[in-house]
C-alpha cells in the first residue's frame, strides 16, 4: 500500500484533516524563505495533536545544526527531511532518521546522487528550480528515476489529485508527497483536495 505525506502544514486543523483522511505523515517546514514556514510553537502543537501514529517530518534546507537540534528538542518531530545541499556527514549528525531530498536538475544522475546517502531512511525525488528549494508545484520526467531502488523512493513535485494515480501506477514509489497540489494558498490546505489526493493515491496502489 502506498504511503502519503501531506507537506507544508501550517495549521493544526489541516493536520487533523490529513490524519483523519488517512495520511501516513505530515510535513512541517522550518525553512525561513518558504511561505509555508511554521513556528516552533505551532509545530509542537501539531505534533501533540496528531499523536504517535502519524509520522511528523521536519523539513530543512541547509540549516545551521543548532537550529535543527532546537526544533527536534522542542517539537518532537519524528523524522528529518533535508532538502538542500547537505553532505552525508551533515545528515547523520542528529541521531534521528532522515530523508534526503534530491532535486532533479538537468544532468543529475539520480542513481549516483542517491548512492551518496547510504544511511538515508528514504530518498525523495522532487522537481528542480534554480531558485526555490521546493513547493513550486512543478513536476519532472518520472522516467528519469532510478530503476534499481536500494531504499524507499518518495515521489514529489507537481502531484495533485488529478495525476497522483498515474504517478503511483507508473513509478511504483514507496510514498507520494504533496504540498501545493492540495492548497488554496501557500500553507493553507483544502480538505476536499487532501481527501481526494489520498483516495486517488491509495486506490491506485491496489
Amino acid at each position: 500500500m502506498i504511503r502519503v505525506k501531506i507537506c507544508g502544514i501550517t495549521r493544526e486543523s489541516d493536520a487533523q484533516v490529513a490524519a483523519d483522511a488517512g495520511a501516513d505523515a505530515v510535513g512541517l517546514v522550518f525553512h525561513p524563505a518558504s511561505p509555508r514556514c511554521v513556528s516552533i510553537d505551532m509545530a509542537a502543537s501539531i505534533v501533540r495533536a496528531l499523536g504517535p501514529f502519524v509520522t511528523t517530518v521536519g523539513l530543512f534546507v541547509d540549516a545551521a545544526p543548532v537550529w535543527v537540534r532546537e526544533v527536534l528538542a522542542r517539537t518532537g518531530v519524528h523524522l528529518l527531511q533535508l532538502h538542500g545541499n547537505e553532505t552525508p556527514d551533515y545528515c547523520t549528525q542528529f541521531g534521528v532518521p532522515y530523508i534526503k531530498a534530491l532535486r532533479m536538475a538537468p544532468g543529475l544522475d539520480p542513481a549516483a546522487a542517491a548512492a551518496n546517502y547510504p544511511t538515508a531512511a528514504g530518498l525523495l525525488f522532487d522537481a528542480w528550480d534554480p531558485v526555490v528549494a521546493g513547493g513550486t508545484g512543478a513536476g519532472f520526467d518520472w522516467s528519469r528515476l532510478p530503476v534499481s531502488r536500494q531504499r524507499p523512493l518518495i515521489l514529489a513535485g507537481g502531484l495533485s489529485p488529478a495525476n497522483v494515480a498515474q504517478a503511483v501506477r507508473q513509478v511504483h514509489p514507496y510514498a507520494v508527497d504533496v504540498s501545493s497540489g492540495v492548497e488554496v494558498a501557500p500553507g493553507i490546505k483544502d480538505p476536499c483536495l487532501i481527501r481526494d489526493f489520498i483516495v486517488a493515491a491509495k486506490s491506485a496502489s491496489h
